[in-house]
């Protein structure tokens, strides 16, 4: 009797369970951005509100990402961008600040 031939489930580095994870995939990317745009605009004095709100949106993307992550793969890169983030919000906030002294 023939067997059926089933369809390969299409291929990710993030996921190794043989699974899709679209939101994951999304969410680790997402992480990386902001992490990457929060630690980068750190360094310049400036750029506060800039680092701060990315660093902002990055922590909490990246928390969320790491609460629904579903394998290891995908949990590196999420805590690569929550640290990333969590230095540039931090940076951002020595440095001026949400709202850059307009408010308070």
């Amino acid at each position: 009797m023939a067997q059926a031939i089933r369809p390969r489930p299409p291929v990710s580095l993030l996921a190794t369970d043989g699974r899709p994870h679209p939101l994951q995939q999304v969410l680790v990317g997402a992480a990386l951005v902001l992490g990457a745009l929060a630690f980068v605009t750190a360094m310049f004095h400036n750029l506060h509100l800039v680092s701060s709100w990315a660093g902002l949106v990055g922590i909490l993307t990246a928390a969320y990402g790491l609460y629904i992550s579903a394998t290891t793969r995908e949990r590196f890169p999420l805590f690569i961008g929550l640290g990333a983030s969590a230095i540039g919000f931090f940076l951002g906030m020595a440095h001026g600040g949400l709202f850059g002294g307009v408010v308070g």
